[in-house]
């Protein structure tokens, strides 16, 4: 399962949401100021403070960045696949 934890305001989460779409994969968004998440809750959940932060099977690999890396070097679904 891959968890999104997102913001109204962005870019990269709505880029890592395209990502996943376009590998046709089923994400579940939080997004954090909907559901009142402050981010020190976000810290002490994921390691990190800025979104996304993104959680696939139970390991947080963190944002956008490290999504995109995962996916160029043909990791990513691995990690999905549990691998």
């Amino acid at each position: 399962m891959i968890i999104l934890y997102t913001s109204n305001w962005c870019g990269y989460c709505n880029a890592a949401k395209n990502l996943l779409r376009e590998l046709h994969l089923d994400f579940k968004e939080i997004n954090i100021e909907n559901e009142n998440i402050s981010r020190e809750e976000l810290m002490n959940l994921s390691g990190g403070y800025t979104v996304p932060q993104i959680k696939i099977n139970e390991t947080f690999i963190g944002g956008y960045d490290q999504l995109q890396h995962l996916h160029q070097n043909n990791k990513l679904m691995d990690i999905v696949n549990g691998k």
